[in-house]
Order: C-alpha cells, then sequence, then structure tokens
C-alpha cells in the first residue's frame, strides 16, 4: 500500500488518522507541524500528504507550497476544522488554490477519510 504523511499539531487527531490508514495497509509517517512534516516529506519516499491548516510553527498553506516546490505531482489532502476566515480567505479553499489536491472539513468519519484517500492514490497494479 501507499506511504502518507499526516501533519497535524493534534496528537488526537493523528492517532485516529493513522490507525485508520494502518488499518487499510498503509505505511504512516506522522509530524506535529508543517516544519516538522516538510523535512519528513523531504528525506522519505511519500505518496499522499494529509496536513491540517492551523498549526503552529508553520501553517498547512506554507506547508503546501513547501511540499509543492518538492514535489508538483504528490497528491495534498488538506484538513481544517477552522471555518474563520483567514488572511487567504476561507482556510480549505485557499489550500486548493494553493496547491492541495482536495480538502476535508473536519470533523469527518474515517470513512469520508478512508474514500478520499482512495480517490487520490493511484491504482494499485
Amino acid at each position: 500500500m501507499a506511504s502518507i504523511l499526516i501533519i497535524d499539531d493534534d496528537p488526537v487527531i493523528r492517532a485516529l488518522v493513522s490507525s485508520s490508514l494502518e488499518a487499510q495497509g498503509h505505511t504512516v509517517i506522522e509530524a506535529a507541524d508543517g516544519q516538522a512534516g516538510v523535512k519528513a516529506f523531504d528525506g522519505a519516499r511519500i505518496e499522499l500528504v494529509v496536513t491540517d491548516i492551523v498549526m503552529p510553527v508553520q501553517e498547512g498553506i506554507e506547508t503546501i507550497g513547501a511540499i509543492r516546490r518538492l514535489s508538483p505531482t504528490v497528491p495534498i489532502l488538506a484538513i481544517s476544522g477552522s471555518r474563520t476566515v483567514g488572511r487567504y480567505g476561507d482556510y480549505l479553499h485557499a489550500a486548493a488554490v494553493l496547491g492541495a489536491t482536495a480538502t476535508l472539513p473536519k470533523p469527518f468519519s474515517a470513512e469520508s477519510l478512508i474514500e478520499m484517500i482512495d480517490e487520490l492514490l493511484p491504482p494499485r497494479k
């Protein structure tokens, strides 16, 4: 299965997403903020990134840009529970405009997460 990077400052969200994806046979790497996520991405063969938007140290919008510079084709799923309009407008809309392949608002079910991941990953041979 795929190697997936989860970037979220909430350890509970990281654990829930990781366990859901590992149950599907995926390998998961976790990072607690965008800066750590970009370092992890740059040092591994990641096939998909799931990133939160609102995080300390480095937010998801900046993280998406950094990952896009490293790999213009890796699928990026932006997740956020914030409905706040930031300096970029709605966070998930801004994430899509700035390079996220897809977005998923929090809270989401494990089923909707897995369905989205399956849509974003290329078919396995």
